[in-house]
């Protein structure tokens, strides 16, 4: 039987699983799981030593910080090249710096006995620079191949399943960095980090290369950033959607001060910080399952509204729970919220987005992630310096909040919305 060609004008049977039919989502996928992992685990490894060793909720928000910089930089000139040039030579560079830099982290943490305090640091926050850098040019041409690899009738299918891998991942990767640092030892982890690197790398190098799409190659690198950008600031279901995403993630997150939460308020050490990371992915991985068989692109502006609220409260009752239990059931709660959002913003953007600035459009929503995640890391690492630990997560769940009633009056227009295919219709 022939194959469907992605792109191609066919009609296709969609269930839940249609989207493996093609091998190379199958790829693209594992290697996005094995990636998500070792980067979650590197990150939980890398937090909880740091606040052993420093105790200062700064050295946390840090983390965040020494990505975000690189990342927010380049992710656009790494969406202008993932458009202009083979996307499997940059998945391949990309993935190849994470490599090198994990290797990097393993020989400074099986020194660091020998190595003073400032300069185990600088090698760390360097290596985690390099990592943003890297990821600068991965994230906006591992996003856009999913547009690429599987039929427009498939969009939704497939961002379903790239959010389920990244939840997957993110899931094992944080219980597992708990336990192992628990039993084999920060650089035994790492080694643990490097070693899922070079697979993800092998996985991604069976993506074979596709044509370059047709774009007015005269145009400078910043025209072609500039219309990537314009793009998306004049489609206002764009712009709202990525921006309620930012804000409320900026202010309401909490996994960069969950070593505190761990270490000082529930006392659950190192494993019950990874039972407490994999919690928000064990909730969004459920909820992308049901997902996967009832859409929320029906109502989808409304849906959003729903899914943002309910992660404000959850934020808010793990800000004052004492109690590991309650807390756990409040992140798995905000997670599966959290997956409701995704779903919706990322199936906006493959259908609304022309395959000729997919990359380009989806760097400029890899700054908006990356600033509500990594960015908002360091927000919530100082506010719980200046503030109090409770007292920040409080504020960010409140912000959260405010922020959703304030998009809500501004978009109401966008209730009637619904997504078909590659329009929108009222």
């Amino acid at each position: 039987m022939k194959k469907p060609i992605p792109g191609q004008n066919t009609r296709i049977n969609i269930d839940p699983y249609a989207s493996f039919r093609y091998p190379e989502f199958q790829y693209l996928i594992a290697a996005s799981f094995l990636l998500t992992m070792a980067l979650m685990i590197q990150e939980v490894a890398i937090g909880y030593e740091l606040y052993r060793i420093t105790h200062d909720p700064l050295a946390l928000g840090l983390i965040g910080l020494v990505e975000a910089i690189p990342f927010i930089s380049f992710t656009l000139y790494g969406g202008h090249v993932a458009d202009r040039s083979s996307k499997r030579k940059v998945l391949m560079w990309s993935v190849g710096g994470i490599a090198l830099s994990s290797l990097m982290l393993q020989f400074f943490t099986r020194q660091q006995d020998q190595i003073h305090q400032p300069v185990l640091l600088a090698a760390i926050y360097g290596a985690l620079f390099v990592i943003g850098l890297c990821r600068a040019f991965l994230s906006p041409t591992a996003t856009s191949l999913r547009g690429i690899l599987v039929p427009p009738a498939l969009f939704e299918n497939a961002a379903t399943w790239g959010s389920s891998s990244w939840q997957v991942g993110a899931i094992l990767g944080p219980a597992a960095a708990g336990f192992l640092y628990a039993w084999i030892g920060f650089a035994n982890t790492l080694l643990i980090v490097t070693l899922l690197v070079i697979s993800s790398f092998l996985l991604y190098s069976k993506i074979k290369d596709r044509p370059i799409a047709q774009i007015a190659q005269h145009d400078s690198v910043v025209a072609s950033i500039k219309e990537g950008i314009r793009f998306v600031f004049s489609t206002k279901i764009i712009l709202y959607s990525i921006s309620l995403d930012l804000f409320s993630i900026l202010f309401g997150g909490v996994m960069a001060i969950l070593p505190i939460y761990a270490q000082d308020i529930l006392k659950v050490g190192a494993e019950g910080l990874g039972i407490l990371r994999a919690a928000p992915s064990i909730g969004a991985t459920l909820m992308l399952i049901l997902l996967s068989r009832f859409s929320p692109m029906e109502h989808a502006w409304r849906n959003l509204f729903i899914a943002v609220v309910g992660f404000g409260v959850c934020i808010l009752i793990f800000a004052v729970s004492p109690w590991m239990l309650v807390s756990v059931a409040a992140l798995f709660l905000s997670g599966a919220f959290d997956s409701i959002s995704v779903v919706i913003r990322a199936t906006i953007l493959q259908v609304m987005t022309p395959d000729e600035m997919r990359a380009r459009v989806m760097a400029v929503n890899g700054i908006f992630l990356t600033s509500s995640n990594e960015v908002g890391a360091f927000e919530s690492g100082t506010a719980a310096k200046l503030l109090g630990t409770v007292p920040s997560v409080l504020f960010g769940g409140t912000m959260t909040l405010l922020i959703v009633a304030w998009v809500y009056f501004r978009t109401g227009d966008l209730l009637k919305v619904k997504v078909k295919g590659r329009a929108i219709s009222k």
